[in-house]
C-alpha cells in the first residue's frame, strides 16, 4: 500500500472513531500470565498506545523485574497528552522507554521512564517506528482493526514475536488465514468477549454498549482474539473428540467440497476430508 493511502485510511479510521477501544488491565493480566516464560530478557515494544495511560505499558512496566525484561518501549500515534482518548491533535508524538527499577522501590516512578520526540506522528509504519520495531523481541498491543493486515504484514515482514488483539473475523481474511495455514499464527490462550473502555464521543451503533455510574462509556464485543506467534500450553492439550460422521448432521458447502462443523469439540473423529468451521466454532 502507498504511504499516502495508508496514512488516508488511518486518518478515516481515526475520524470514524471505530478504532480507538482499550483494553482493561484486568484483561491483559488474565492473558499475558500464559506467556510469562516467553519474556525473560526480552525487550517489548507496545507500539500503538497511548504510553503514559496504556494498560499494556502498565502491566509490563510494573511487572518489568517480574517478567526479567531487558527493555519496555511504547510509542502511538501523535499523542503525547495524559488523557487517554486524546484527539491526535498534539503536533508532536513521543515514544518512552523504561529499563526497569534503578531506586529500590520497584514502581515505574515518572523519573525512571525516559520520554523522547519521534520526528512524525508516531504511526507503527514510519521509519522511525520501524527502527523500534527492529529493536523488538516481542510486540504486545491492540491494534486498529480496520489496519489489521497490513499490522501483521509488517510483524511477519520483520520476523517479530507478538501477542496482539483483532477482531475474529480477520481468520477470515486471506492473508491472515495463510498464515494460519502456514502455522505461523495461531490464536491465543483463550478468548471470546472483551469489553473496552471508549472515549466521551464515541457514538454507539452496537447493542453492547453502555455507560457506567462515572459517566464512564463502554463496549463490549464478543468476537474478540489474540493473535499470536507464542506457543501456549493450550496448543498442545488433546483434542478428545467423541461424534461421528453422519451425512445429515455435517452438510456441504455449495461452492466447496467440504462439510461444516460447528464447533470444534463437533469435528467428526472418523471424517478425513476437508472441513469448515462456522462463526461459532472457536466458542
Amino acid at each position: 500500500m502507498a504511504k499516502s493511502t495508508a496514512n488516508s485510511n488511518l486518518h478515516k479510521a481515526k475520524k470514524g472513531k471505530n478504532d480507538e477501544f482499550y483494553n482493561q488491565l484486568s484483561d491483559i493480566e488474565n492473558k499475558l500470565k500464559h506467556y510469562k516464560d516467553h519474556f525473560k530478557g526480552k525487550v517489548v515494544y507496545c507500539n500503538c498506545d497511548a504510553p503514559r495511560v496504556s494498560n499494556f505499558f502498565h502491566y509490563f512496566s510494573h511487572n518489568f523485574e517480574l517478567l526479567g525484561l531487558k527493555k519496555l518501549i511504547a510509542t502511538c500515534y501523535k499523542n503525547q497528552q495524559i488523557d487517554l482518548f486524546s484527539d491526535n491533535s498534539s503536533e508532536k508524538a513521543v515514544y518512552l522507554i523504561y529499563e526497569g527499577d534503578k531506586n529500590q522501590n520497584f514502581k515505574p516512578d515518572d523519573e525512571k521512564i525516559e520520554v523522547f520526540p519521534l520526528k512524525g506522528d508516531g504511526d507503527f509504519r514510519s521509519e522511525e517506528c520501524i527502527e523500534l520495531l527492529k529493536q523488538a523481541d516481542i510486540v504486545v498491543t491492540n491494534p486498529p482493526f480496520s489496519l489489521f493486515r497490513e499490522y501483521v504484514a509488517q510483524l511477519v515482514e520483520y520476523d517479530k514475536k507478538f501477542l496482539i488483539i483483532g477482531n475474529q473475523n480477520a481468520i477470515t481474511y486471506k492473508e491472515i488465514f495463510s498464515l494460519i495455514k502456514e502455522n505461523k499464527i495461531w490464536l491465543g490462550y483463550k478468548n471470546g468477549d472483551m469489553e473496552f473502555k471508549v472515549p466521551d464521543y464515541y457514538e454507539p451503533k452496537a447493542t453492547r454498549y453502555w455507560q457506567d455510574e462515572t459517566g464512564q462509556k463502554w463496549r463490549s464485543m464478543g468476537n474478540i482474539c489474540w493473535f499470536t506467534n507464542l506457543d501456549h500450553s493450550k496448543r498442545h492439550e488433546e483434542l478428545i473428540l467423541y461424534k461421528s460422521y453422519h451425512e445429515n448432521d455435517y452438510p456441504k458447502y455449495d461452492n466447496y467440497d467440504a462439510v461444516e462443523v460447528s464447533k470444534v469439540d463437533h469435528i467428526p473423529m472418523d471424517y478425513n476430508g476437508y472441513m469448515g468451521g462456522t462463526n461459532n466454532f472457536f466458542e
